[in-house]
């Protein structure tokens, strides 16, 4: 059954949805990570050159998510600059990143858990790619799939309300986090400022569009939101501004908590340096507990906006007509949320090892998909001067050639011959295994079509 969704999102409601699903778990695990392998100061020039990029990235969508507020998003608009198979060059890729996070987080579940509890590993069912895999992270992950894509099927206004509570818990954590590590913190465990030259700044950049993937959450829930065209622009600029924010004050506040030694001792370096800057382990765990309210966040929002692609595809004949259906009651798309369910209901099999694999592989295909938005930006203002814009951004050509180029700049760093390439053969494999499962869509949306004339 196809049909309308329903307008029922305001101003927290998107706010929360694009926050939340922006910071996640991964402050929390990768921000010890990110200082080890650049320097507190190589990890700052990371995030400030990866998070302009983003915030170009993101000027664009704000115009054109308030010019065509339609689900499906980034579908809509490469749809309409650059027609059916760019569009689903893009669209695809995005779906890609949007899965690498659904599986992600579910797996970092059991992660965060086992901090508050050292006992909670049990149960060793089999290694993968060198990670053990246990019987109770393979549980508790895949509790939380199916509770998350329960919620999810009850409609938007639900998910929305669990992402308020969950992104004010995050909110709070991170304040903590700051009033403790910024205060106490040593100036001297900055040292260095700068490990591994080049290689470690671009290790560390070539994870940042994945730490930023979430903004676009926006776009994909347009047809949900009730507001003025022009806030959606607006809200998803805020979002992004956030975002860079809080990155820079995780990896600050870490830096000045550790020694570089002492960094690569410690399981979740952020709980870590709240546990120390406060004196007392339950600050640590406290983090721990803001860092669990962002898997919530992010996975639940991505799963909004992922269900809402596959949706957005279908109803415009690009994947199979049953994932446009909208439940009768909730008006959801509901086969399309439970197909997105199933993925991360399995992610918990693959072990550990399958977090820094979606990262990587993730923020390559959403790179694409940022590339491929920015030319659109730029072939509409061309082609359509007279669009309705009511988000409209200044400087639209210069932002618009500077979102595209950074974009083909990010994408190079992940080719081999870079540093920091992807590693082959587990990320490159979900790549091409993801890019052959398009194929086959693509190929039966064109005889579909063909058929169709």
């Amino acid at each position: 059954m196809s049909g309308q969704l329903l307008r029922v999102l305001g101003r927290r409601d998107v706010l929360a949805l694009a926050f939340g699903a922006i910071i996640g778990w991964s402050w929390v695990l990768m921000t010890g990570v990110w200082v080890v392998q650049a320097g507190t100061l190589g990890a700052v020039t990371a995030f400030l050159i990866g998070g302009v990029a983003m915030l170009l990235i993101g000027l664009t969508y704000a115009e054109l998510a308030s010019a065509m507020p339609r689900a499906g998003g980034e579908h809509v608009y490469s749809h309409r600059a650059l027609g059916k198979n760019m569009s689903f060059l893009c669209t695809w890729a995005l779906i890609l990143a949007y899965v690498t996070v659904v599986a992600f987080e579910p797996v970092a579940l059991g992660l965060a858990i086992s901090y508050l509890w050292p006992d909670f590993m049990a149960g060793e069912l089999w290694t993968f790619a060198g990670a053990q895999v246990w019987l109770s992270w393979v549980a508790v992950g895949m509790a939380g799939a199916v509770i998350l894509t329960y919620i999810n099927l009850r409609g938007v206004r639900p998910a929305a309300v669990l992402q308020t509570v969950v992104t004010g818990i995050i909110l709070f954590a991170g304040l903590f986090f700051g009033a403790g590590t910024l205060t106490a913190g040593n100036t001297a465990n900055l040292e260095p400022l700068f490990s591994f030259g080049i290689s470690g700044v671009l290790a560390t950049l070539i994870m940042v569009p994945m730490m930023f993937i979430g903004f676009d959450v926006i776009p994909q829930t347009a047809e949900e939101i009730d507001l003025p065209r022009r806030s959606i622009g607006l809200l998803l600029v805020v979002s992004v501004s956030m975002a860079i924010i809080w990155y820079l004050l995780m990896i600050l506040g870490t830096g000045l908590s550790f020694t570089s030694a002492e960094l690569e001792l410690q399981l979740l370096p952020t709980a870590d340096a709240a546990s120390r800057a406060w004196g007392s382990e339950w600050a640590g765990k406290l983090i721990v507990l803001g860092g669990i309210a962002g898997i919530i966040s992010s996975w639940n929002a991505f799963q909004v906006a992922a269900s809402r692609v596959l949706f957005a595809m279908a109803r415009d004949g690009l994947l199979p007509e049953w994932l446009a259906d909208l439940h009768p009651r909730y008006r959801t798309p509901y086969k399309a949320v439970l197909v997105i369910g199933i993925f991360s209901f399995l992610a918990p099999l693959f072990g550990q090892e399958i977090l820094v694999w979606c990262i990587d592989a993730g923020g390559f295909a959403v790179i694409i998909a940022y590339g491929i938005v920015a030319a659109s930006f730029l072939i509409l203002r061309r082609r359509e001067p007279g669009l309705e814009r009511p988000y409209r951004v200044r400087y639209g050509t210069l932002v618009g050639w500077g979102a595209l180029l950074l974009s083909c700049a990010l994408l190079l760093v992940y080719l081999p011959g870079s540093p920091a390439a992807l590693i082959w053969p587990y990320e490159w494999l979900i790549l091409l295994g993801w890019g052959l499962l398009g194929l086959v869509f693509w190929l039966w949306a064109r005889r579909d079509g063909q058929s169709a004339r």
